[in-house]
This record gives C-alpha cells, sequence and structure tokens, in this order.
C-alpha cells in the first residue's frame, strides 16, 4: 500500500498549495481589512480636505474594499477546489485500494497455477523416466 500512497504524493502536494494559497490569501484578507478601517478611520478624523484630495481617499478605499470582496472570492472558490481534491482523493485511494487486492488475487492464482505446473511437470518427467 505504501506504493499507492507514492502514486498519491503529486495530488496531496497540490492539495497542500491550494490549502496554503488559501491560508496567504485569507492572511492577506485580514490585512487588507485592517488597512480599510484604518484608512475608513483617517477618513472619519479628516475634516478640512478638498474635494480632490477626498476624492482620491474615496476611491482608496472603494479599491481595498474590492479587493477584500476579491479575496474573500478567491477564498471561497480555493476552499470549494480544495473540498474537491480532498473528494478525488478519497476515490482514487478507493479505487488504488481495489486495484491492490484485485492484484494480490491474480498474484495467488499466479502462483498456484505455477505451482500446477511444476507439478505436473514432474509427473511427465517421472512418466518419461519409467518409459524410457
Amino acid at each position: 500500500m505504501s506504493k499507492c500512497s507514492g502514486e498519491l504524493t503529486p495530488r496531496e502536494k497540490a492539495l497542500l498549495k491550494i490549502r496554503r494559497d488559501s491560508d496567504t490569501k485569507a492572511a492577506e484578507l485580514v490585512k487588507m481589512e485592517k488597512m480599510l478601517q484604518q484608512t475608513k478611520n483617517l477618513l472619519d478624523k479628516k475634516t478640512e480636505s478638498s474635494s480632490d484630495s477626498m476624492g482620491y481617499q474615496e476611491n482608496m478605499v472603494e479599491d481595498l474594499e474590492e479587493k477584500v470582496r476579491s479575496s474573500r472570492r478567491y477564498r471561497r472558490n480555493s476552499l470549494h477546489h480544495t473540498q474537491m481534491l480532498e473528494s478525488q482523493m478519497k476515490t482514487v485511494k478507493g479505487e488504488l485500494v481495489g486495484t491492490l487486492d484485485h492484484l494480490q488475487e491474480l498474484r495467488n492464482v499466479l502462483r498456484r497455477s505455477q505451482q500446477k505446473a511444476e507439478e505436473r511437470k514432474a509427473t511427465m518427467e517421472k512418466l518419461a523416466a519409467e518409459l524410457g
């Protein structure tokens, strides 16, 4: 079975990478939310500013909000993809176990056939010696 597990290593690596990416995006999301809150606090405190300056800050807040939404979507998609890969991996593991069991049965049948063939060969050689 260790050989079967070795065959799953690339899928498991891909799964781990997706999980790490998801965790990284979650950390980025937390940072962005903190930056967004800081920016909103600065906007609330600022009483004297020109309309151009205020427009720039509003755009920055909107950009940050969009980045947060985008990160959330990416995280949801990554989690969904991770769940799909985990499900596929379970299916493949089940198939591999079934294949391994079948191969072991075939190996046993082959051994029995070889043993019977050797016994028949020995019997034939014995008969040939008796006749010769």
